[in-house]
């Protein structure tokens, strides 16, 4: 299955989604489309997709929102992070795709077409 946590008023979010349509649909497999402003993450889902994304937990935040600043999450650690976005789902970076124990995050949209390529 594929997932992508989606905020359909996001421009990159909506050319992500549309992509990996395509793809769903050329490789029948299920699509699943969690708008995550209206279903927020938990910090246990949190934890896994920073997991599947690896690197740094910072890549997940959206640095340009007011809240970021204002509860000064460039200092903070993980957990402080992840409640942060719990209480303030805006703060997740978007569009997240996963597939198959992987994720990457579709900024430029394409950058998620690396979860699809064949070994």
């Amino acid at each position: 299955m594929i997932t992508i946590y989606h905020n359909p008023r996001c421009s990159k979010s909506r050319e992500t989604l549309a992509l990996i349509e395509q793809i769903a649909a050329d490789e029948q497999l299920p699509l699943e489309c969690i708008e995550y402003l209206k279903t927020p993450l938990t910090t246990a889902q949190l934890a896994e997709l920073h997991q599947q994304l690896g690197g740094d937990f910072q890549a997940m935040l959206r640095n340009n929102e007011d809240e970021y600043a204002a509860l000064h999450l460039a200092q903070a650690d993980q957990n402080t992070a992840f409640t942060a976005i719990v209480q303030h789902p805006k703060l997740l970076q978007r569009p997240i795709v996963t597939y198959q124990g992987k994720a990457a995050i579709g900024r430029p949209p394409e950058s998620v077409l690396s979860l699809f390529k064949k070994v």
